[in-house]
């Protein structure tokens, strides 16, 4: 086998972050953790925070088993299939958990609050002075909440849109849609049971 000059440059490295010399291991993350991490945000949706995430667990990863780089490929082509590998075991992970979200999708509690927004009035006097203070309360839940959290719960409950078409509207990934809502249920749930122990008081 023809070893390069790069790849000789790279084994050479190797040894020496294999002997513990500091100089070696700050030229290893100063030269390769801004590459891995460029490799790594393309293949997330330019996900800064994840990228970030995945490209400390490579180097991590890397230096670890540094012992098993044998120079036949340059260190940068090992680096990215180390990437490439937990990226693959990332989306593994987020699909599982996707799959157990997406089956308590939707909460009966929440939504039955949320749709006393759209249902029909009632004609009687009192019925109309409950369902109207229902309506006040979902509205000052809604308003209690941070703006992308209410923007999701409305687009879902009251709109009936997938997750797919939220993600859409809302520019993100179905993961990260997934997660919003899973948020915004919760705090909905807290502000509005607030409320009503507030109300019961009352």
């Amino acid at each position: 086998m023809t070893v390069n000059i790069d790849q000789g440059a790279d084994r050479e490295l190797v040894d020496k972050l294999l002997r513990g010399e500091k100089a070696a291991l700050d030229q290893f993350f100063s030269t390769y953790f801004p590459r891995v991490f460029r490799f790594a945000l393309l293949r997330v949706q330019r996900d800064e925070n994840l990228a970030q995430d995945i490209c400390q667990q490579v180097m991590d990863k890397a230096f670890r088993h540094l012992g098993s780089y044998r120079g036949e490929a340059s260190l940068f082509t090992w680096l990215c299939q180390i990437t490439r590998n937990e990226l693959a075991d990332y989306w593994r992970r987020e699909k599982r958990r996707l799959e157990v979200v997406s089956r308590i999708d939707d909460d009966p509690a929440v939504m039955a609050a949320l749709e006393t927004l759209a249902a029909p009035e009632s004609t009687e006097p009192e019925a109309q002075h409950h369902e109207a203070d229902l309506r006040d309360r979902v509205h000052v839940a809604l308003d209690a909440l941070p703006t992308h959290y209410a923007d999701a719960l409305e687009l879902r409950y009251l709109n009936d849109l997938s997750v797919v078409e939220i993600a859409k509207r809302l520019g993100q990934s179905m993961i990260a849609t997934q997660s919003i809502l899973q948020r915004a249920r919760a705090a909905f749930r807290d502000a509005y049971a607030t409320l009503a122990s507030l109300s019961a008081e009352g």
